[in-house]
């Protein structure tokens, strides 16, 4: 174990050095050498004037300031300067953090080598012992409830408008309008819109007439009122299939 030499209020070199730094309030991550040397010096020299025997270890740190110091002085050498000051700071950190782990152990010892630990946090009492008038329980309740309601999917009557539409393909208008002409070769074209119930029914008769117009199933002739749709190629008494082949288009209501 290393022996802890005490000249005047400093136990070795580190504790003098980092007097000086803070006592001029100086960076320890970035220690002015040149000046701390000057004073180091400074403080050796009293000590040597008091009549006081030096410790080797306090000659020692002078001899590695005063080397840190012409290393920094010459270009040549400067890397190597940061790299002892580098470590200088380490040491100095180290020791400070000795320092005030013992300052907190000296705050806790109560007598001799007997430490004592800190009182731990006392256990959160499970039992809620505040007092609130009815009132306020109450709104309490009723702002838990409505948040819970909030949580809640949306009612089904949110969704009736939409799904209440009805749906019309234009698939079954088309198979509407080629049964119309099998039962009668010529149909008025303003009869095959008679028992729409709704614009989805008007709009999937026009997009089926369209339909079939474009595959030469059938054909419009006339103007006005007077139109009318009848069998397009297929000759008279031939079957008109009815299956329906292709993309299905849904019209929906609405």
């Amino acid at each position: 174990m290393d022996i802890s030499y005490k000249i005047g209020d400093f136990e070795g070199p580190l504790d003098l050095l980092l007097h000086l730094l803070q006592k001029n309030k100086l960076n320890i991550y970035d220690i002015p050498i040149a000046q701390v040397l000057d004073q180091y010096m400074d403080a050796i020299r009293e000590m040597q004037e008091a009549d006081m025997e030096v410790a080797s270890e306090f000659l020692e740190m002078a001899a590695r300031l005063v080397q840190m110091k012409s290393y920094m002085l010459l270009p040549k050498h400067e890397e190597e300067g940061e790299h002892l000051r580098a470590e200088l700071t380490g040491e100095l950190i180290e020791y400070q953090l000795c320092q005030e782990a013992a300052r907190r152990l000296a705050m806790q010892a109560v007598g001799g080598d007997l430490f004592v630990r800190e009182p731990d946090e006392p256990e959160p009492d499970p039992i809620y012992r505040r007092t609130h008038l009815p009132d306020e329980i109450r709104e309490a309740y009723y702002a838990a409830a409505g948040r819970g309601k909030r949580r809640q999917p949306p009612p089904v009557q949110a969704f009736s408008g939409v799904i209440s539409r009805k749906i019309v393909s234009v698939s079954s208008k088309i198979v509407f309008v080629l049964r119309r002409l099998r039962e009668r070769a010529t149909v008025s074209y303003r009869s095959l819109y008679d028992g729409a119930k709704s614009r989805s029914d008007l709009v999937a008769t026009f997009l089926a007439v369209l339909e079939l117009i474009k595959a030469n199933r059938i054909r419009v002739d006339g103007e006005g009122d007077e139109q009318t749709v009848r069998v397009g190629t297929v000759t008279e008494g031939e079957d008109i299939p009815l299956t329906v082949t292709g993309e299905e288009t849904m019209i929906t209501e609405g």
